[in-house]
Parts: C-alpha cells; sequence; structure tokens
C-alpha cells in the first residue's frame, strides 16, 4: 500500500488562465496518495452522483444538445457539481476534470501538470442518450490518476444496484466480490461490444468499415451506449471485448483500470499501452485480445 499522502492545501484552480499565470515552478504537488482514501472517496463520490441521477430519472425538463458531445441534462450538471464539490472538499491536492464543467474549457490544457500532479476525471452520468429516454444502462464513473497511472477506478450502475472498483495491484470486484475476464480466444466464441459515434464522419465510416469486418465473425456485438459499462462489461467476463474511438478521458479512465485489475489488456488501436487522453481503446481478455486489436488496427491504419 502506498504510503499517506503530504496534503498540500492547493485551492481549487477553476481555469486554464490560472494555471498559466501561477506557472508550472509555482505549483506544489504530493509525491504520494492515500490509495485507501481515495478509493473510500471515489465510491462516496459516485455514490453522491448515483442519488443526483437517479432523483431526476424519468423527470427530466432541460436537456440539450452539445456541440460534436451528444446530449446532456440537468441530471449531468448537478451530478457533476455535487462530485466534485466533494472530491475537491476532501482532496483539494488534486484536480478535478469533468466532462461538462471541467476547468479547463479550451481541450484538456496542461496534460503533463494532470498526469503526474494528480486528477480525478470524472463522468457524472455515462450514457446520457440512455437516461433520457429512460433506457437503464447509465452510470456515474470516477477515475484517479497520478504519476502518469491510473490508481483508482469506480463505476456505479444504479439501476442494477451495482458498483464496480478497482485500485491498482490490488484486483477487481463489483460489489466487493471479485471479477474476472472470459478466457475465449476465437473471435466465433465472443461476445464484443462497441460504440458509435456521428460527429465525425470519416470515423464513423472506419468504425462501420471495423463493425463490418467483426460482425460475420464474432458471436455477436452489442452496443450498449455506455463505454463505462462495456469496460465493466469486459471486466466481468459478460464481453470478451471492447474497442471505440472518439473517446474521452472521462469515459475510459474508470473502466481500463477495472479492466486490467481483472486481468485484461487495454490499448490503443495501435497497440499503445493504454492512456486514458489517447481517442481510442482496445479492451479484451489477454488471449482475445491480440487478434481483435489486430483486426481493427488493419482497417484503421488503411
Amino acid at each position: 500500500m502506498l504510503a499517506r499522502a503530504y496534503f498540500l492545501m492547493v485551492p481549487a484552480i477553476t481555469n486554464l488562465g490560472q494555471i498559466l499565470t501561477k506557472g508550472r515552478e509555482a505549483l506544489t504537488f504530493p509525491s504520494m496518495i492515500d490509495i485507501d482514501k481515495a478509493l473510500r472517496s471515489a465510491k462516496e463520490a459516485a455514490k453522491i452522483g448515483r442519488e443526483v441521477i437517479l432523483s431526476h430519472f424519468g423527470r427530466l425538463h432541460d436537456v440539450q444538445e452539445k456541440d460534436q458531445a451528444g446530449l446532456v441534462s440537468e441530471a449531468d450538471r448537478e451530478s457533476e457539481v455535487a462530485i466534485t464539490q466533494y472530491l475537491r472538499r476532501e482532496h483539494p491536492e488534486f484536480w478535478v476534470l469533468g466532462e461538462e464543467e471541467s476547468f479547463i474549457k479550451h481541450g484538456f490544457g496542461p496534460v503533463e501538470v494532470l498526469r503526474h500532479s494528480g486528477v480525478w476525471l470524472v463522468d457524472p452520468l455515462d450514457g446520457t442518450t440512455n437516461y433520457v429516454h429512460r433506457l437503464p444502462f447509465f452510470c456515474v464513473s470516477i477515475g484517479l490518476m497520478f504519476q502518469n497511472e491510473m490508481q483508482v477506478g469506480v463505476i456505479d450502475v444504479p439501476v442494477l444496484k451495482k458498483v464496480y472498483w478497482a485500485a491498482k495491484d490490488r484486483g477487481a470486484f463489483v460489489n466487493d466480490e471479485p471479477i474476472r475476464v472470459s478466457e475465449h480466444d476465437k473471435l466465433r466464441e465472443s461476445l464484443l461490444a462497441t460504440g458509435f459515434s456521428n460527429y465525425n464522419q470519416g470515423a464513423l465510416k472506419t468504425q462501420l468499415e471495423i463493425f463490418g469486418d467483426l460482425v460475420g465473425e464474432a458471436r455477436g456485438i452489442r452496443r450498449a451506449g455506455s463505454a463505462a459499462m462495456d469496460l465493466c462489461w469486459v471486466a466481468e467476463g459478460v464481453f470478451d471485448g471492447y474497442w471505440e474511438g472518439n473517446l474521452k478521458p472521462w469515459d475510459t479512465a474508470a473502466g481500463a483500470l477495472i479492466v486490467k485489475e481483472a486481468g485484461g489488456i487495454v490499448t490503443s488501436y495501435d497497440g499503445r499501452g493504454y492512456d486514458p487522453f489517447d481517442s481510442s481503446l482496445v479492451a479484451a481478455n489477454p488471449r482475445l485480445h491480440p487478434t481483435l486489436k489486430n483486426r481493427i488496427s488493419e482497417r484503421w491504419n488503411k
């Protein structure tokens, strides 16, 4: 277990301008973290988000289209505010990067600062389109990245009453029961998952070509509408593999750690090790991952 952090009361910095004004040399960051406390905080923050989104489920009044990023509702926004307030109160030494009201409005800003200093990657409601249409596949996803590695991941699936979680080098769990990836090594025996976005027509065309290549070989392919939940189901051995492009850090941060701690492999389309700031992802059990990754990269790299 990592030693307790040297907690420095760094004020919450709310925009990129403040970061640049302070300058990297002026900021002091913790050199260690308390994993147990971080895990407890992530679970509690996810529970807070769960309560918010359940209170709005089926009773939405303000659903809007985000620019090239799908739907957003009052539930997304209120969940993120509640989660962010809690995490900043409990861990003032860490940044919070959330989907709806991120402290960086234009891109991700100084990524190297985020990677090493500690950052919570928060999706307050993954699967918003499902949620808006009352399809019960949605969740809250919270991951902590510190010193360039994911340390903690928690995904709370309210309607299924399941909480998936992992901490680095401690295994993966659902409701405190250990989980493990599947062992299928052939596409014809595998149930796969993926997702689509129609905001980038070129990427969509390639994704459909990959789908077309795989759908005739796999036992089946599912599109649940939540990247975080797809990753949980890979970790649990429900899905044998999952791939998707055009992803954001908060979509995959917690789920990727859960898959890895469940014995799976997570890479980008081109085979590089998982990085939440990459936009593509392939997750699968170790036996299937090389085949799935190669089939996807053949089409992606054309």
